[in-house]
């Protein structure tokens, strides 16, 4: 069971999704930090921030019911996926190169939501999306990796960058002045994720099709977690 309001000391362990002694996410950390140059806590948070931003694609279509669809060592090795898998693979990266970390949640609007994505969803709420919360220099430093570069290019909008001492969420306004994203309400900072209330809090606001009931990328079904 997921533990709310986790202390840093709760916070380096590995967890049931936060598989942060898995061999794949220990070794995406530790590659991620060495091609960085990385050789202290907040150089190694911003360096596995960005590989997590970059090396997974943004996909808000990519939501599953599957509990293996949101395990860091599956996430570390899909294309793409979106906020929470990014958010628990940049967090369970932390923890194997040991920063301590959390996942942090808060419903968020996007004005710039596309009418596609819209319709989808039946809403313009992101309930539950998910950040990470890294300790760093004594505090939580709060961090989104949602956005890949490209994808914030495309669409003119700043990629979100880190320095490992100042929160990175999302921009509330483009390039252009046009308000983005607004963070409505927050939902909590948990040591693992809270998949079972955030799978019954989807049910209740989003369009049935919107959260499939299998994975849409291969990844390792012999998963059954305990909450």
């Amino acid at each position: 069971m997921a533990k709310l309001d986790p202390s840093p000391e709760e916070c380096l362990a590995a967890g049931t999704f936060v598989d942060s002694d898995h061999p794949d996410v220990v070794a995406f950390a530790r590659e991620a930090c060495e091609l960085a140059g990385a050789d202290d806590d907040r150089s190694r948070a911003v360096a596995v921030f960005i590989a997590v931003r970059d090396g997974i694609r943004y996909d808000p279509y990519s939501v599953s019911a599957d509990p293996a669809w949101y395990k860091a060592s599956n996430v570390v090795h899909l294309d793409a996926a979106y906020c929470i898998p990014k958010a628990v693979l940049l967090t369970a990266a932390a923890r194997a190169v040991g920063v301590a970390a959390r996942l942090g949640f808060a419903d968020v609007r996007n004005h710039l939501q596309s009418a596609k994505l819209r319709e989808a969803m039946g809403t313009d709420v992101f309930a539950y999306h998910g950040y990470s919360e890294l300790w760093l220099g004594g505090r939580w430093v709060k961090v989104s990796s949602a956005f890949n570069i490209e994808l914030c290019e495309r669409f003119g909008t700043r990629a979100l960058d880190f320095d490992g001492r100042h929160d990175a969420l999302l921009h509330p306004f483009d390039e252009a002045g046009n308000r983005h994203m607004e963070y409505v309400a927050e939902r909590g900072s948990y040591d693992d994720l809270p998949l079972t209330q955030i799978l019954e809090e989807f049910g209740k606001i989003y369009s049935p099709d919107m959260v499939g009931a299998a994975p849409p990328h291969d990844v390792d079904p012999v998963f059954s977690p305990p909450n």
